[in-house]
């Protein structure tokens, strides 16, 4: 496995490259960023795949974390459990998306909510922005935005909220791709659920792969977007703007409300983006079966596989072993139309079947899903900055889909670094 080791290292710097070619300004490389932002995802990543992974359970904090969450995921299922009954135990009906894993957000949204009522959530995101601040050369707004994203979603520009008027557009678009490039800690508890009865230690993988891609974020976005400006935050430690309740039972009140609204919207996209791409595949089907009568082949013509072509390269580059790079590519491939949720459940029964056969590419593949990386999520994130500040509207449209591209390839470099260290035994897959 060296080899493959080699060339997801080598990744790294092809997808930095993939992004300095497509940048708005190839003459202007925040060198130290670029150093500092890698350099931090590979010492994280040597401490979690490497220094971490001969210790027992009760040495490992990862493991720890992993046994943490799986058990609070329990206790999370009480309460879908006293609501749906059978329904949500999955012993009678087997596994149902909308009982058994939906209901988890709610209860992980309550519980990020206290931990923000204690002040716990800010003094962590906190010291996460002055780490980036001082190391990357970077302003303290965008630093505290993709601080905060590693355990939050659109949430985190509330946070900025008295600076985005004035932020200029590299800024912007950093709190974008910071945004997409990351996943909220409600929604992993979604992804665990998908993939723990076939890969045990999946929230160890994802605790780990959302810190990674909040420096990835960083980089990603200012090789595309460049810093031109000056920001008025640039170096100065920021603090998160928010509004905290009267008292603890506020709190929940308005933590689980908001985790009600999250379910809503994940599967008014869900219903929405699912049928669209069935839509779509209808007519490339009818389309490829003229090809195919004509050019006397039998290809299956569908988005995923279109797809899949686009992001294969990528997959290689990453370190997936050849055998499996094409499954991946399609796995990832298809986030970008239908959301990362698909895409977790489809890895989960890749594993199952067969189609996936090597821990390293379930590994890479689980960290680079890991991220709000696709269409559906760049509407919301500029949707809800806009709001926030109508002013930089158009600002925000322009950088929108540069964001996008910049998230997409954050979260194949937090594959990449994970394809970098894993080793047959690791830690993450006892």
């Amino acid at each position: 496995m060296q080899w493959y080791n080699l060339v997801s290292f080598a990744g790294i710097f092809v997808l930095a490259f993939v992004a300095w070619l497509c940048s708005a300004d190839r003459r202007n490389v925040n060198r130290r960023l670029l150093v500092w932002g890698i350099g931090l995802q590979l010492g994280l990543a040597l401490v979690v795949f490497v220094f971490l992974a001969p210790l027992p359970e009760a040495w490992n904090p990862f493991l720890g974390l992993n046994t943490l969450v799986n058990k609070v995921l329990e206790s999370a299922a009480a309460g879908a459990q006293f609501v749906f009954g059978d329904l949500a135990r999955g012993e009678k009906y087997g596994f149902i998306l909308a009982f058994q894993a939906l209901p988890t957000i709610i209860f992980f949204s309550a519980l990020r909510a206290i931990l923000y009522f204690y002040k716990v959530m800010p003094v962590v995101i906190r010291a996460f922005a002055r780490l980036f601040t001082r190391l990357m050369k970077v302003s303290g707004a965008e630093s505290l935005c993709a601080a905060s994203n590693i355990f939050v979603g659109i949430e985190s520009t509330l946070g900025i909220r008295p600076h985005l008027a004035t932020m200029t557009r590299s800024e912007l678009c950093t709190v974008l791709t910071a945004g997409m490039a990351t996943v909220a800690s409600n929604v992993m508890a979604l992804y665990i659920m998908a993939l723990r009865d076939r890969f045990p230690t999946i929230a160890a993988h994802l605790i780990s792969a959302s810190i990674l891609s909040a420096p990835a974020a960083l980089v990603m976005s200012k090789l595309l977007l460049p810093e031109s400006g000056t920001p008025e935050t640039l170096g100065v430690d920021v603090a998160p703007h928010y509004e905290r309740e009267n008292n603890v039972f506020e709190a929940v009140i308005n933590g689980a409300n908001s985790g009600v609204r999250l379910i809503v919207g994940i599967v008014a996209l869900l219903i929405a983006g699912l049928g669209l791409v069935a839509l779509v595949n209808l007519g490339l089907g009818a389309l490829g079966g003229v090809v195919n009568r004509v050019a006397g082949t039998d290809l299956p013509w569908t988005l995923s596989r279109l797809l899949g072509y686009v992001m294969y390269p990528f997959a290689l580059v990453m370190g997936v072993p050849v055998q499996d790079a094409w499954e991946v590519a399609q796995i990832i491939g298809l986030r970008s139309i239908e959301t990362e949720v698909p895409g977790y459940f489809r890895l989960a029964s890749a594993i199952a079947a067969g189609t996936i056969t090597h821990g390293r590419s379930v590994v890479i593949c689980a960290y680079a899903l890991c991220g709000f990386a696709h269409v559906a999520s760049m509407a919301i994130f500029v949707g809800g900055v806009a709001a926030l500040a109508p002013s930089r509207t158009k600002d925000l449209s322009e950088v929108a889909f540069r964001a996008l591209i910049a998230a997409t390839l954050a979260c194949l470099m937090t594959g990449a670094v994970a394809g970098t260290f894993f080793m047959d035994g690791t830690l993450l897959l006892r």
